[in-house]
């Protein structure tokens, strides 16, 4: 059967424009910055040096803000060199602020920590990030006093994951860790708190990402019994984001196949005519459950829309379940390409869709930059951007570099300040005859 006429191809155009308020091209060297009339000579590395720094005082406000300038430095430039040199100090103080920080300095540490993986790269870096960062980010998932806090928490372990996994299992075990969140059936201690919307829809993502990466055959069968059951169940709820998350879920579950290790329990017979009546009966249950998605994709895929229902959103799930109609009653994928300056990144199957959505609702200001520019991501998406050759012309810093050096709580602005105060300090000593040469 041919694709139908109807088969959309999304495109989403980031033209040069976005890419200047986006990202700079900026390297983290000394230069000069003009900041309305005023030049000012700034030394990047210096200044992430001092955020860095910031992060072992004790005022938590303080820390809040080193991590949101290292953020934005993260977001406008790829920190190779930095991340050679401070790796393991960034890495240990990240997880000092989520172990002791409060909900908001620890969702700042979890972006961190993402980006430092992603600036890192697959290696040994990356493999003892998630090695020692496993531990205080599980013990944190436990306290679920909020979701913004859960959902970073969540989106870091994902992405460090991501990187530094080497092998299935170890991707395995920080989905489990991801479904203990919220699966209604596991853990002492989940059934008694009810997860939010949020909660659901972060979980459901960062753990569909992770699927993206290891494949149905490589997954225990032990382990997720009953999770297109669950999945299924999500699409009945009230929130249009959940059930968006559940959707594209089960699309991948779908695409990834052996459907038994998500759907069916693990008899553990002995006796061959007993295992064909199981497997008789497992078929039966696949073929009724994939019906009942069938249903329900489909009546999500022409919801008319209840009173005060976000246009956008009601389109956004009208596009996704038709995808996923389309998709699970004739095979075909929805076609997506996006445009990153002159280049196009075009995605084909459910799992490219999932992994770039993720990734890019993550690095969120970064994205353009990082897919420009980060080798990891070019070899991940098999993207190779054009090499673009910026010489003579002027520096134009983007909106976050503005708001990093311009800023009067920005790390520039307090360096600025602290030099000025001791040139002036020096300057009333040398008059009152207590500046010496070469003190």
């Amino acid at each position: 059967m041919g694709r139908k006429s109807s088969q959309r191809k999304n495109g989403v155009m980031l033209d040069s424009d976005d890419v200047d308020s986006m990202s700079s091209s900026s390297t983290y060297r000394s230069e000069m910055i003009v900041l309305g009339a005023e030049e000012v000579q700034v030394d990047k590395e210096a200044l992430l040096d001092q955020c860095v720094d910031a992060l072992y005082e004790k005022r938590g406000s303080t820390r809040e803000k080193a991590l949101e300038s290292i953020i934005e430095a993260f977001n406008s430039d790829i920190q190779h060199e930095f991340v050679e040199k401070k790796f393991a100090t960034l890495l240990q103080q990240c997880l000092n602020s989520i172990k002791r920080g409060s909900s908001k300095e620890i969702s700042l540490a979890s972006h961190v920590l993402g980006l430092l993986a992603l600036t890192a790269g697959p290696g040994d870096k990356a493999h003892e990030m998630l090695e020692e960062s496993v531990s205080p980010i599980t013990e944190a998932l436990k306290s679920r006093s909020e979701a913004s806090k859960i959902s970073s928490l969540l989106g870091c372990l994902a992405i460090i994951t991501f990187v530094g996994g080497e092998e299935p299992e170890e991707t395995e075990k920080s989905m489990q860790l991801m479904w203990l969140v919220i699966h209604p059936k596991i853990g002492p201690n989940v059934a008694t708190a009810k997860s939010s919307p949020p909660m659901i829809t972060s979980m459901v993502s960062a753990w569909s990402f992770l699927l993206t990466t290891i494949g149905g055959l490589a997954l225990n069968p032990k382990s997720w019994q009953g999770s297109i059951s669950y999945f299924s169940t999500l699409l009945d709820k009230d929130d249009r984001a959940v059930r968006i998350a559940a959707g594209e879920a089960l699309a991948l579950v779908f695409e990834v196949g052996s459907l038994e290790k998500f759907s069916v329990e693990d008899k553990g017979s002995s006796d061959s005519s007993v295992d064909e009546a199981n497997k008789s009966k497992d078929v039966l249950h696949i073929q009724g459950l994939r019906a009942k998605v069938l249903n329900q994709v489909r009546s999500l895929s022409v919801e008319a829309g209840g009173k005060g229902s976000a246009k956008k959103d009601l389109n956004s799930q009208r596009n996704t379940f038709r995808d996923i109609l389309e998709f699970l009653e004739e095979g075909y994928s929805p076609e997506n390409s996006m445009k990153i300056g002159g280049d196009s990144l075009t995605t084909s199957t459910w799992r490219q869709l999932i992994h770039l959505n993720f990734l890019r609702h993550f690095l969120g200001g970064g994205f353009v930059k990082h897919m420009q520019e980060n080798e990891f991501l070019h070899d991940v998406f098999g993207f190779r951007p054009k090499k673009k050759l910026l010489s003579g012309v002027e520096h134009r810093i983007s909106g976050a570099e503005k708001r990093l050096y311009k800023s009067p709580n920005s790390v520039a602005n307090k360096a600025r300040t602290q030099f000025r105060n001791k040139q002036r300090m020096l300057s009333q000593d040398k008059n009152v005859g207590y500046y010496t040469a070469g003190e």
